[in-house]
């Protein structure tokens, strides 16, 4: 496999897979479940597979800390959708309802809603508090990757 490989968790079945860089946007499926690796949407996630795809996948990843009773974070949500178009597959971005899973924001310390988290490597890198357009969410993301 050419392309330096890198592990990729699938957002429907959260089995790790190896695909080459060169390959990302080539559409690669899930050895396991055979659906898209890539789905150009935000994927949901919780305190069961929020590990698979912040530390073990290779993919930095952008997370929205939300809650449904959140008007900001209602407004932003099409416009995270659409970043997700723009920034995948070189970055997965995903949901965590701070309601239905409030340990997963007691763990990061989430103070306000909506919050953006990038994650790169296992490790927070960049954190950023208020509902942005989708431009402007693409333009942190690619500020605080590393280069």
């Amino acid at each position: 496999m050419n392309g330096n490989p890198m592990l990729v968790a699938c957002p429907h079945c959260g089995a790790m897979n190896r695909v080459a860089r060169d390959r990302l946007a080539q559409a690669p499926n899930c050895g396991k479940c055979h659906k898209a690796l890539f789905v150009g949407t935000p994927i949901a996630v919780s305190s069961v597979d929020f590990d698979k795809h912040a530390q073990r996948s290779d993919l930095p990843l952008v997370v929205d800390f939300w809650a449904p009773w959140c008007g900001p974070c209602v407004a932003m949500a099409p416009q995270f959708e659409a970043a997700a178009k723009t920034l995948e597959p070189q970055v997965r971005l995903a949901k965590v309802d701070t309601e239905a899973d409030p340990a997963l924001g007691a763990r990061f310390d989430i103070r306000s809603i909506p919050t953006m988290v990038l994650f790169n490597g296992g490790r927070e890198i960049a954190r950023q508090s208020g509902a942005m357009g989708s431009a402007q969410i693409v333009a942190w993301v690619r500020a605080n990757l590393p280069r």
